[in-house]
């Protein structure tokens, strides 16, 4: 059976967006010679989704279809499934497999973690307790996706020791940028680290560099440093290493039940103590344990 795999982009105004996305494209064909992979975006650049499906279908019995989207919500959860119906339509020899999205888990943190780390640098390394953190995603109006940037922001907070980790938002819903820097000032942050919740550049990452000097120049006593958007870093080609395998049937026992546990301390502690981890008990249980 030959497989190829189709990498859905969101798609920008902005063109050099849209050649980011092109450019690591290229680059994960690189580190995976033996895979057809092409590139397709949901709207404002083509090849668009029915073109894109067309194109992947050629010459092979399966296409794997992975969105290259950090949460999930309306162009995952509806548009892409609605043009993989129609193509299925038009090629009903083809076997179709949607991959998930990236979502919200251990390999995003560790992107998060580390862009916090450089922010610090930034600013020569101040007082994590007097230093303000705000993970910003795009906004959505739903619930889900933007639960998956607050969950990350609450992983943020465990580990470090920032006492101050408050999720913004670009547009869609709240709470906005602003809102928040003002409540972590009346707070008492000397800094703030923002941290983009973007995969690649494009009109809304300008928009919030012009809301960061903005906002530099409205509270002029305490420093503002904002971090990159995630883009080439490695995890996201691990992520997608992990889709391809699961949507193969590649994916071990062992690797299924680490994504299912993903995140969990008492895996992590269970791990690093030389214990595997089972599945026959309940984080309430082990909650419950705790103040036995």
């Amino acid at each position: 059976m030959t497989t190829s795999i189709l990498l859905v982009g969101h798609g920008s105004r902005n063109i050099k967006g849209n050649q980011e996305i092109e450019k690591f494209s290229t680059q994960w064909q690189q580190r995976n010679p033996e895979w057809r992979i092409e590139t397709c975006f949901i709207e404002f650049a083509n090849p668009l989704l029915d073109e894109g499906l067309d194109r992947a279908v050629v010459d092979a019995s399966k296409v794997i279809v992975i969105p290259l989207i950090l949460n999930a919500a309306a162009h995952v959860k509806m548009e892409i499934p609605h043009h993989i119906a129609k193509a299925r339509q038009r090629h009903p020899e083809i076997e179709f497999a949607y991959a998930p999205h990236l979502g919200a888990n251990d390999l995003i943190l560790a992107i998060l973690n580390r862009s916090l780390r450089q922010v610090m640098t930034a600013m020569d390394l101040p007082d994590p307790k007097t230093t303000g953190v705000i993970l910003l995603g795009r906004g959505s109006s739903d619930r889900i996706a933007n639960g998956e940037v607050a969950k990350m922001a609450r992983w943020l907070f465990e580990e470090s020791d920032h006492e101050q980790v408050d999720i913004a938002f670009t547009g869609i819903t709240f709470p906005r940028l602003e809102s928040v820097v003002q409540q972590q000032v009346a707070l008492g942050a000397s800094q703030i680290a923002i941290l983009p919740y973007y995969l690649f550049t494009g009109t809304l990452i300008e928009r919030i560099k012009q809301q960061v000097a903005r906002l530099q120049r409205n509270y002029p006593q305490i420093t503002l440093e904002c971090g990159h958007y995630f883009g080439f870093e490695d995890e996201i080609s691990q992520l997608l290493d992990q889709r391809v395998k699961s949507a193969s049937g590649e994916e071990s026992e062992a690797e299924k039940q680490m994504m299912e546990c993903d995140g969990c301390q008492y895996r992590q502690q269970a791990e690093s103590d030389g214990h595997g981890h089972h599945h026959h008990h309940t984080h309430e249980q082990h909650h419950h344990a705790e103040h036995l």
